[in-house]
């Protein structure tokens, strides 16, 4: 776990979890976005979510990345996929494909020890692997073709501190950690 941000005293912040993707996905998602997201206002800070927790205590933050990198590490390669564009009553959304299954996987087991923690109520509905490339206070009812993209490897995972303001959502890394076949690879070089 590398600490690039930091959170002082025990006050509350508001968290999620996430994968982080590699630089030159984000790149073609800002491009893509530009091109294909005419209404709205278009994200540019891209990331898939394991488990969003919401307000919580500084002094959780341990525990929780803790979990984190212990499950990352446990989790073997895997590729995501552009599969189709989606909206939402405030956000449009690029689903991505699992073929493997792996990120899926590596979401319960996150969800499900952060449940053991005392630190997150799974969602009724089932985990949707997905980045939120729009956000809107009115649908547009969009139909973009898909980026460019091939299957990709995330490039780690986080611990993210969400702020909000008028402008939208800002996120900063607190805690991140890499992927078990990421430090794999590191290893072999």
């Amino acid at each position: 776990m590398t600490p690039p941000g930091t959170v002082g005293g025990d006050d509350r912040i508001r968290l999620f979890l996430a994968l982080e993707l590699p630089a030159g996905v984000t790149e073609t998602l800002v491009e893509w976005g530009r091109a294909h997201l005419t209404a709205g206002r278009p994200v540019t800070s891209f990331h898939v979510t394991l488990a969003f927790l919401g307000s919580r205590p500084r002094s959780d933050l341990e525990p929780i990345a803790e979990l984190l990198g212990r499950e990352c590490a446990a989790t073997e390669p895997f590729l995501l996929e552009p599969a189709r564009y989606r909206e939402t009553r405030s956000v449009g959304m690029l689903v991505l494909g699992d073929p493997s299954g792996r990120a899926t996987e590596l979401a319960e087991r996150v969800q499900v020890g952060l449940e053991r923690l005392g630190a997150y109520e799974r969602e009724r509905r089932p985990w949707l692997p997905h980045v939120t490339v729009l956000r809107f206070r009115e649908r547009p009812r969009l139909r973009p073709s898909l980026p460019p993209l091939g299957p990709f490897a995330p490039s780690g995972a986080a611990a993210f501190l969400s702020r909000l303001s008028p402008s939208g959502a800002s996120y900063e890394v607190l805690e991140s950690c890499a992927l078990g076949h990421a430090e794999e690879e590191r290893m072999r070089r």
